[in-house]
Formats: structure tokens, C-alpha cells, sequence
């Protein structure tokens, strides 16, 4: 999600809910303890550099548990680091801590942002001879016993 969308969707809203892709949420009382701009620079494995940047909104809770961030203080929040960190719209993820840090994508389902896991890839597919991956092949009844010649063991 671009940070204009963010903003915006916080705009409307009078409270903040953040659901895991488990679909469990962030605890209420969370507190947004860094907003940082995150500068990736980085050559993928077909040699082409690449660079992505990204604000990164840190979740964090502690034991205040009356503690409640309200969407005009994220806006606050937003406004302020804007000033000092100088960035314009750029793509928001968010940093929480469960078993390890994990960092999410970010959508909204119309009441609460959905935080999305987050995957690698391959970005020089034809450059490192990935093929399409094969279609599933269909086993009759007839071939669960495996002969010795077959291969297919």
C-alpha cells in the first residue's frame, strides 16, 4: 500500500486495527515505536542492480495494555517524521515482532489493515533459466504399484 493510501484510509477511520495473516490482531494497545525509510540497494541473480525503498512503520507492544493509538496521531506521527525524514508517497510495510521480526505488505479490507506476509522470487527468471512450472500429472489407479524399469521412482 502506497502511503497516500494509508493516510488516506486513516483519515476515515476512528479506529486502527491491525489483523496478521493468521487472522489474529495486533494487540489494541500497540505503539508505533519507529518509522524509518528503508533503502534496499541490492544486484539480482541476473546481475541487473536494483534499489527499492520503503516506509517502514514499527509495531511494538508493551505491558500498557489502556494504551490506544487513535489514526489523527498515526497522521501526527506521519506528518512529523515526513519533516524530518523527507519522504515523499512511498510503499508503507510493517515491522512486528512475534516469534522473530517479520515485515508485511500492507492492504485494507474496508474496517482494518491486513498485514501480508511477504515473499521472495526470483526477479531474472530469464536469465537463470527458470522454467514454468510443470502441471500436475494425473497417476491412474492402474500405476500405484511402481515398476522397477519405470523411472519413476
Amino acid at each position: 500500500m502506497w502511503l497516500s493510501d494509508f493516510k488516506q484510509k486513516l483519515d476515515e477511520l476512528d479506529t486502527l486495527k491491525f489483523q496478521l495473516p493468521n487472522g489474529k490482531f495486533v494487540p489494541a494497545h500497540f505503539h508505533i515505536t519507529e518509522v524509518g525509510v528503508i533503502t534496499r540497494n541490492y544486484i539480482d541473480c541476473g546481475g541487473m542492480l536494483r534499489q527499492e525503498d520503503k516506509l517502514n512503520l514499527q509495531l511494538w507492544v508493551a505491558s500498557d495494555t489502556d494504551h490506544r493509538l487513535k489514526p489523527k496521531k498515526v497522521l501526527d506521527i506521519l506528518q512529523l517524521s515526513k519533516k524530518k525524514l523527507g519522504y515523499s508517497n512511498i510503499e508503507v510495510e510493517i515491522e512486528y515482532q512475534q516469534s522473530t521480526i517479520g515485515r508485511y505488505e500492507l492492504d485494507f479490507d474496508g474496517a482494518v489493515f491486513q498485514l501480508i506476509n511477504t515473499q521472495t522470487a526470483c526477479l531474472a527468471k530469464d536469465k537463470c533459466d527458470i522454467t514454468k512450472e510443470k502441471s500436475p500429472v494425473r497417476i491412474s489407479t492402474n500405476d500405484l504399484c511402481c515398476n522397477p524399469d519405470s523411472n519413476c521412482c
